[in-house]
C-alpha cells in the first residue's frame, strides 16, 4: 500500500492518522470472528471499531455492536450468554451488491408489475 493511500484513504482501514491516534488515546479490548478489532479509550468511554476489510456497519455482529454502543459494560465474551444454537450467523448488508432484495416489478426484474384488479382509479390533476 502506497505512503499516499494509507494516509487519506479510510474506507480501507486506518490511516497513519487514525492509527497514531488509536496507539495514543486507545487500547485494543478484542477481536471477533472476522477481523475487525474493538478499541476503549484509556481516558472515558470512547469506543470504536477497525474493519478487517471494507468500513461496513453491518459487518460487525450483534454481540460486539450491543458492546460498542453502550448497551452492555463488559466485553461480550464475559457479559453474554453463548448464543443458542438455533440462531443463523448474520448477514451484511446487501444493498447495491447482486444480491440486494428485488421485489418483483423492481426494474432490476423487468420491470413487469402485476396488473391493477380494477378497484383502483388513477388521480389526474385539476380533476375534482
Amino acid at each position: 500500500m502506497g505512503v499516499f493511500k494509507r494516509i487519506f484513504t479510510w474506507w480501507e482501514g486506518p490511516t497513519l492518522v487514525s492509527g497514531w491516534f488509536i496507539r495514543r488515546h486507545g487500547s485494543e479490548v478484542g477481536s471477533d470472528s472476522l477481523g475487525n478489532r474493538y478499541f476503549a479509550e484509556k481516558k472515558g468511554k470512547r469506543r470504536w471499531v477497525v474493519y478487517n476489510g471494507p468500513n461496513d456497519a453491518s459487518r460487525i455482529p450483534p454481540d460486539w455492536y450491543s458492546w460498542i454502543h453502550h448497551q452492555i459494560d463488559g466485553l461480550p465474551d464475559e457479559s453474554l450468554p453463548p448464543a443458542p444454537k438455533f440462531l443463523k450467523d448474520p448477514v451484511p448488508n446487501q444493498t447495491g451488491t447482486p444480491l440486494a432484495y428485488r421485489p418483483p416489478g423492481a426494474l432490476e426484474r423487468g420491470g413487469q408489475r402485476a396488473a391493477a384488479s380494477g378497484d383502483y382509479e388513477a388521480w389526474t390533476p385539476g380533476e375534482g
